[in-house]
């Protein structure tokens, strides 16, 4: 198999895992929503985006650092078996100080221990995470395996989702059901190491080497652990378990589409790292430069279409009882294209150049954005102060790692035809909002809209000739012609 061929089998699996993610609670949720309502779903909602913060000094930043580092080794066994020992021995350590924090924590926040039971469960998260290294199989590229035995388990968990959440009490199972769909299939990993690593001992372990840029992308993480959870916990502690799961379900959509996304940026960190590692500048520049255009043209679709469409989207997702969360989900829409931009300059470009402290600046200002906006806005807006928050962070965090990479951004984001883009927008948008104003009928609404939107601006810009579009319809069609 050819490396592009390769790259793009591992983007489409990625996406798949990537989706399943937070497919799995879109397919649940319509049902859980209706029966554990706003405060239920808030409740796990709050538990979740509090655990997540354990769960980042447990990783330490491994997960995106181990990517980078044994992707540079891989081609070495000794290398690359010793950098997993390393890692894996941080990540313990750091684990268990993280459940001694969370524990304190626990006997000492009133808050807390209200939901004794769900933070309980919810806390194993902590475990299941540290035993996945799920990094290494992503720097290996494993992704059809990383993607099919996920898929198992949530597939189990989505069966049990609909059989055991029965009333507005079970939040706690639901809470339960949840941590199972996401972190089961890590017991494997854990399993499957020795396979991997093979059974050839390993001396000479040297922690220290990977301190300097642990801590680094641990920073990296904080900061955007904190803009991306806290508005969830801000909302928990300021406002009320329904101003949560108003802000949950308007973010619910936003968080698959950014799922699809980034996956790309993901998927290409690996071989951004290989290619800088072998000075093969010319094709980093030309892959990042890719990855800019698909999502200039991904992003912007279904940003404006959810835009149009929330309130519809809002209401087949969650019920009557979500309404609150239309206008956040509206005004956290734009974070999309955003986060699509910031997630290739940031993992795709400035990681794999050695450019750490510029993403950690980035995502530091968004933090601090974030949280000084949430305590001004969240008294008096709610869910919908939170959402400002979070559009205004990911905004600096974009104009931030711009500066950094003022060098290249002409290259990058020239010839990028903005024009057949916005062309092609304006006649989907024509057709969108016709299906509004003269169809009844929320399902039926979104169904056509979808089709008629997505349809017509992928039509418009394989008229245009649109280079990204033109090529992969073209293939599309070529495989059917012949299957003919």
């Amino acid at each position: 198999m050819s490396k592009q061929k390769s790259l793009k089998l591992n983007f489409i699996m990625n996406a798949i895992l990537t989706m399943s993610s937070f497919l799995f609670p879109l397919i649940t949720f319509p049902y859980v929503s209706r029966v554990l309502l706003p405060a239920g779903t808030g409740r796990v909602s709050f538990a979740n985006s509090v655990v997540t913060y354990f769960v980042m000094i447990s990783q330490l930043g491994i997960p995106t650092y181990g990517i980078r580092a044994c992707a540079v080794v891989r081609d070495n066994p000794v290398k690359l078996k010793k950098t997993v020992y390393e890692l894996f021995i941080i990540n313990v350590f750091m684990s268990i100080l993280a459940y001694a924090v969370f524990f304190i924590a626990m006997a000492s926040v009133p808050r807390l221990r209200a939901d004794r039971n769900l933070f309980l469960i919810t806390s194993t998260l902590i475990f299941f995470n540290t035993i996945g290294v799920e990094w290494l199989y992503k720097a290996l590229e494993q992704y059809t395996y990383i993607t099919v035995r996920s898929i198992i388990f949530k597939f189990v968990a989505l069966i049990a989702m609909f059989v055991l959440v029965r009333d507005a009490d079970d939040y706690v199972i639901y809470g339960e059901i949840s941590i199972f769909a996401a972190s089961a299939s890590n017991v494997f990993n854990f399993l499957r190491l020795r396979k991997i690593l093979g059974k050839r001992k390993v001396s000479g372990l040297n922690l220290r080497r990977h301190f300097k840029p642990v801590f680094t992308f641990f920073i990296i993480s904080c900061a955007t652990t904190i803009y991306t959870n806290l508005d969830n916990v801000m909302l928990g502690f300021m406002k009320d378990d329904i101003e949560v799961g108003y802000y949950n379900a308007a973010t619910k959509i936003k968080n698959i589409l950014v799922s699809i996304v980034t996956s790309l940026g993901t998927v290409l960190m690996p071989r951004a790292a290989y290619y800088i590692e072998q000075e093969m500048w010319e094709e980093f520049y030309k892959l990042s430069k890719k990855a800019i255009k698909f999502v200039l043209i991904a992003a912007t679709s279904m940003m404006i279409y959810f835009m149009i469409y929330a309130r519809e989207g809002v209401l087949f997702l969650s019920g009557d009882a979500f309404e609150g969360a239309v206008i956040p989900m509206m005004i956290v829409m734009p974070t999309l294209l955003f986060i699509g931009l910031t997630n290739i300059m940031g993992i795709q470009m400035l990681i794999p150049m050695g450019l750490e402290n510029a993403v950690m600046i980035s995502t530091f200002a968004g933090a601090i954005a974030d949280l000084i906006l949430n305590a001004i806005l969240i008294p008096f807006f709610g869910s919908a102060g939170a959402a400002i928050g979070t559009l205004v962070a990911e905004f600096i965090v974009f104009i931030v790692q711009m500066v950094y990479l003022k060098n290249d951004i002409a290259y990058l984001y020239s010839k990028q035809n903005y024009i057949k883009i916005i062309a092609a927008l304006i006649v989907a948008m024509i057709g969108a909002v016709a299906v509004k104003v003269l169809i009844s009928g929320i399902f039926i609404k979104l169904v056509v809209s979808a089709v008629l939107f997505f349809g017509l601006y992928v039509i418009m810009l394989y008229i245009m000739r649109e280079e990204v579009i033109t090529e992969n319809v073209n293939r599309i069609l070529s495989r059917f012609i012949k299957s003919k």
